[in-house]
């Protein structure tokens, strides 16, 4: 995974921190192995940093301190590790007076300890850069930052799927087909819930060593971003059954979500058909062809010159997760261009009304919804 480093001098003291959990403790493990291999010995300790209160942070820093001052048993070298320390934040243990004095005093014996054959690795979560313990450590050796996954990241989708697919080895299953960039489209951009999903789907497999989109499909919970693309997808598929369903859903849960709105559903129908007519213009273009098998779209996708497409994160297609692209690909085949162009006038019809007028906002969706998917009667519309 990425990470950022403040220097590359090697010192005694390394401390990895960051919100990217995952890629935080990897990284931890790592290193504490090859500096325990390097140094020998059968003396390293690993200290528990974690606290959840004033008193549990005192503890475990007595604990490093006293760690650091045992010498090896049996002479060499010696690996003390701070294990998921939780109090070098802005939170309210690492914000206290006492916790506060507590890792000034560290930092001062850190500053001037012998170090000879002893390191210090440490792995924390967000750590406050303005505090004396972070410069110390800053100046003593390196500080490596693991920064979270972002929706703003054109690359968070690989990134994620980079963790779900580590997990899915951890636990001894293989994700097969599309199962890995289904679950990473449903997730989003959270290392946490990418883990528990993962560990989900591989539960669901049972004694099968290979998880599939059904897996998927069947247990994983989709984010608010997933459940949208709903909505989009029925559109896309010109299902008018189930994009009314749908709506109808999306309409019952606005009730009790502040934060979902009409005009909020009708932005990201627009998203999506905006994408269905760049992607149906970029095959046009000769830029993608009409590719069934997502590994080999996504090896396309990564191959289309940026200077062909907006530079506008909101309105290019290359900012979005590949899967979702994927995806829309075969629906912009059930549009015919001129199509395309005419859903895009109704939305801002649709709009307009919303915005500017009493009308009922779901009859207003449900005719727009409906005339968009009849289409111009060139193309009919699916049903079931």
């Amino acid at each position: 995974m990425p990470r950022a480093k403040t220097k590359s001098a090697d010192g005694p003291v390394l401390l990895l921190c960051g919100e990217e959990d995952f890629a935080v403790k990897a990284r931890a493990r790592e290193v504490y192995e090859a500096w325990c291999e390097e140094l020998g010995g059968m003396d390293h300790e690993i200290v528990d940093g974690m606290a959840l209160s004033v008193g549990d942070a005192q503890k475990s820093v007595a604990r490093l301190l006293e760690a650091l001052n045992t010498l090896p048993f049996f002479g060499g070298g010696k690996v003390v590790w701070f294990k998921d320390c939780s109090f070098l934040g802005d939170d309210r243990t690492a914000s206290s007076k006492t916790v506060t004095a507590d890792l000034a005093d560290l930092a001062k014996v850190l500053k001037d300890f012998k170090w000879g054959d002893v390191r210090l690795l440490i792995s924390a979560g967000k750590v406050d850069k303005r505090k004396s313990f972070y410069k110390t450590v800053s100046k003593l050796g390196d500080v490596e930052t693991f920064a979270g996954l972002s929706i703003d990241d054109r690359d968070w989708s690989d990134k994620a799927e980079t963790i779900a697919w580590q997990h899915f080895k951890d636990a001894g299953k293989e994700p097969v087909g599309e199962a890995l960039a289904d679950l990473v489209a449903s997730v989003g951009p959270n290392a946490a819930q990418l883990a528990t999903e993962v560990e989900k789907a591989c539960l669901y497999a049972g004694e099968r060593n290979q998880v599939t989109v059904d897996d998927v499909e069947a247990v994983v919970v989709k984010n608010k971003q997933a459940k949208a693309f709903a909505l989009g997808d029925a559109l896309g598929d010109r299902d008018l059954p189930r994009l009314l369903r749908t709506l109808d859903g999306e309409l019952w849960e606005m009730q009790f979500d502040k934060k979902k709105s009409e005009i909020g559903m009708l932005y990201g129908l627009i998203s999506k058909v905006r994408v269905m007519l760049f992607l149906k213009e970029m095959v046009s273009e000769g830029l993608l062809r009409d590719e069934r098998n997502y590994a080999r779209f996504k090896s396309a996708l990564e191959r289309v010159p940026a200077d062909r497409l907006p530079q506008d994160r909101r309105i290019n297609p290359l900012a979005m997760n590949p899967y979702v692209l994927f995806r829309a690909l075969p629906q912009s085949q059930r549009y015919t261009r001129s199509e395309l162009v005419r859903a895009m006038d109704l939305l801002l019809q649709c709009n307009r009304r919303l915005v500017s007028t009493a009308s009922d906002g779901a009859l207003v969706m449900q005719h727009t919804l409906t005339e968009i998917v009849r289409g111009d009667g060139r193309q009919p519309a699916r049903s079931r």
